[in-house]
């Protein structure tokens, strides 16, 4: 069996430390952040205090015939 260009260990190229420092590293990032996150429900119910001040104020206006028919049958409304 003859060896081809692409099995002969002479002709690969070999990994420099910095290359194997970078993959350390990449897994290293990767690998850290899974256990630092952890979700859990609160204790105690959330609360939330809403101090709402509603007021209302309503304005009408009426034309003169509406208003005098008012004035003059009071018991309309």
């Amino acid at each position: 069996m003859t060896e081809t260009a692409l099995t002969k260990t002479a002709d690969r190229p070999t990994t420099t430390p910095m290359s194997r420092i970078l993959r350390l590293t990449a897994l290293a990032v990767c690998w850290v952040p899974g256990g630092c996150v952890t979700v859990t429900a609160p204790d105690k119910p959330i609360v939330i205090n809403l101090n709402i001040s509603v007021t209302q104020e309503v304005v009408y206006r009426l034309d003169g015939q509406a208003k005098s028919l008012i004035q003059s049958k009071p018991g309309i409304f």
